[in-house]
């Protein structure tokens, strides 16, 4: 048996704070029922970031379908900023009260990774980025944790459930094991060349037994034009100076006529390594820091109660509506009754708050991933780190 809550077990209200179901019962025991409307807003990002990327959406939807509430959203995959709501929802709060946690839950963790999934492509370029991280959590959530990855600018993701998914074909080169078992490097790139049907690139793992730029060499002779690339998952404590490792092996293998192989790195990458590695790196495979990515710190809170603003210490009351100018991308906040003038460079704003669902009714057209994925790339090519 597994530790996770099935899906019956999260759209049933399971999944929730106690407090929250407290609530509700002093609630219809004391037979109050108001309408509200609450806001869904990160009021900082992590580590000085200035900007995140909405994801989880799609799972949002699934969450409230059927419940009697409407809820607007930023698109999937949208830039926000601290301060601006990504999404209001509305009912009778005794209907959705215990959707709190799992709302927030779903949001959260996918918006990180999704940024961290961004913040890495925007560091490495052209260069491809690979989802690793499957292996360093709860294998039940590999699929939210790479389709999220793939979302933010990742080119490809490991896991075969993860890449079904997402309807790509898994990525991957080749384990230590396979080596160790077949005795060297050599014999283990030609069996998997033999083997391994000829759409998939043949990427030789050179770190396992020898020497890093030999162990390139040996199986760029033996393969020859079948070889696309090696992959260094050099351990930390032989890696010395990483760039000058990757440095060596480029060398060599361009003197001695291969210059079309490429050098994929894995192992602790994230983005300090990219920005270093990338003068030399075609390739990364990123685990941990995408997979472990800090979380968004959104909240939900209650800003209107029926129809009235009304909202917390530190929160501002009324609903709000969040514009972005498509000529200069300058953004607002204003209360959702305002239309802003035009804007300064003369272009015309947009809202970005859309209807998701009206009383449980999905009115959005949910895009798929691949589509989602070039949203965040427009985006990510208009913004700095």
């Amino acid at each position: 048996m597994f530790h996770v809550a099935s899906e019956a077990e999260i759209k049933g209200g399971q999944v929730t704070d106690v407090y929250f179901a407290r609530t509700v019962q002093v609630l219809k025991e004391k037979d109050i029922a108001k309408r509200v409307a609450m806001e869904v807003v990160a009021h900082r990002l992590s580590d000085d970031y200035t900007w995140a990327v909405l994801a989880g959406v799609e799972e949002v939807a699934a969450l409230f379908e059927g419940q009697p509430v409407d809820v607007d959203s930023l698109p999937e995959g949208t830039f926000f900023y601290p301060d601006e709501p990504v999404l209001v929802i509305e009912g009778q709060y005794d209907d959705f009260a215990v959707y709190e946690t799992p709302l927030l839950g779903l949001l959260c963790q996918a918006s990180g990774i999704a940024t961290k999934a961004a913040r890495c492509k925007k560091l490495a370029g052209q260069r491809s980025v690979i989802s690793f991280g499957a292996r360093r959590m709860h294998p039940a959530i590999s699929p939210m944790i790479e389709r999220n990855a793939f979302l933010g600018g990742c080119d490809g993701v490991a896991v075969i459930k993860s890449a079904e998914l997402i309807g790509q074909a898994p990525v991957g080169t080749m384990p230590h094991a396979l080596i160790l078992i077949m005795g060297d490097t050599v014999s283990a790139t030609r069996a998997f060349d033999e083997v391994i049907p000829r759409q998939v690139k043949r990427v030789s793992l050179v770190d396992t037994l020898g020497d890093e730029r030999f162990e390139a060499l040996k199986v760029a002779q033996a393969l020859g034009k079948n070889l696309f690339g090696v992959r260094l998952d050099t351990p930390i404590s032989r890696r010395g100076d990483f760039l000058k490792l990757l440095e060596e092996v480029r060398w060599e293998l361009d003197l001695k006529g291969f210059k079309d192989v490429q050098i994929f790195v894995s192992g602790g990458i994230d983005e300090e390594q990219i920005a270093r590695l990338n003068p030399v790196a075609n390739a990364y495979g990123v685990g941990t820091a995408i997979s472990n990515a800090e979380v968004v710190d959104l909240s939900l809170d209650i800003i209107e109660i029926e129809g009235e603003p009304f909202a917390k210490r530190g929160k501002q009351s009324g609903r709000k509506q969040v514009w972005h100018c498509p000529s200069c991308g300058a953004r607002k906040t204003t209360l959702a009754k305002q239309t802003p003038e035009m804007c300064s460079c003369g272009g015309q704003f947009k809202d970005l708050l859309r209807p998701l669902l009206r009383n449980g009714k999905l009115v959005a057209k949910l895009p798929k991933v691949q589509k989602i994925r070039e949203h965040v790339s427009g985006q990510l090519a208009e913004v700095e780190l």
